[in-house]
């Protein structure tokens, strides 16, 4: 085996290729599962209070969902980078050349 094919290529260079090679369908799938897991964190919480019709309550349940979001970016990110070429062959779109 060649050394090259020996090494990872960072993260960061990945994510970098993805966005230049699908441009506005990477950003939307990272933004579409961000709020899909925000919105179900943010659902589950809720489900799990007795909050009723506080307003301090609803407040606290969104910073838990957010938080919980942002735990879970790094398996978001890994997300993005295998469904964003499915969801381009699923739109059809060409990727970009250049």
């Amino acid at each position: 085996m060649a050394e090259e094919a020996l090494t990872k290529v960072p993260m960061k260079q990945r994510i970098k290729d993805l966005v230049s090679e699908y441009g506005k369908i990477a950003l939307g799938v990272y933004l579409v599962l961000f709020a899909l897991v925000y919105v179900g964190f943010l659902i589950a919480i809720i489900a799990g209070f007795e909050t009723g019709e506080s307003a301090t309550g609803t407040v606290g349940a969104a910073a838990a969902a957010w938080l919980a979001t942002k735990v879970t970016q790094p398996l978001r990110i890994g997300g993005s980078l295998i469904l964003t070429p499915i969801v381009a062959k699923l739109l059809g779109r060409q990727r970009k050349i250049g």
